[in-house]
């Protein structure tokens, strides 16, 4: 798929795409599904941009390498509350919880909040 495609896309088609490049750990993957205009929002606070955010999910990939992922969607028009949870060598987390808004086929805003809890 082309990026001119990616605006007929789908918010699950969309999300499909971004849990693929997650799993895959493919970091420009992941970035591929939002724009320079994309929000995302933590406890840590406001990131706006691809490149913010683009550091915000290497931590979660250095947090978090090679994880089993576990999630429970539920779409509503354009918007996905997503509840999931990770388990990697290193750490875990077992009450992720984010909501994505889309917009033309891409992530547009999105929300998370997690617990990484490191493995001893």
């Amino acid at each position: 798929m082309t990026q001119s495609d990616f605006s007929k896309r789908t918010p699950e088609e969309t999300f499909g795409h971004h849990a693929q490049t997650l799993i895959a750990e493919d970091l420009d993957g992941i970035l591929a599904d939002y724009t320079d205009s994309s929000i995302l929002v933590s406890p840590a606070g406001v990131l706006r941009g691809k490149t913010a955010i683009r550091g915000f999910f290497a931590e979660l990939l250095r947090a978090l390498p090679q994880a089993k992922w576990g999630v429970k969607t539920t779409y509503v028009e354009h918007i996905l509350f997503l509840e999931w949870t990770a388990d990697s060598a290193k750490a875990s987390v077992s009450d992720g919880v984010d909501t994505f808004i889309f917009k033309d086929g891409m992530i547009h805003m999105q929300t998370v909040r997690d617990t990484i809890v490191p493995k001893r």
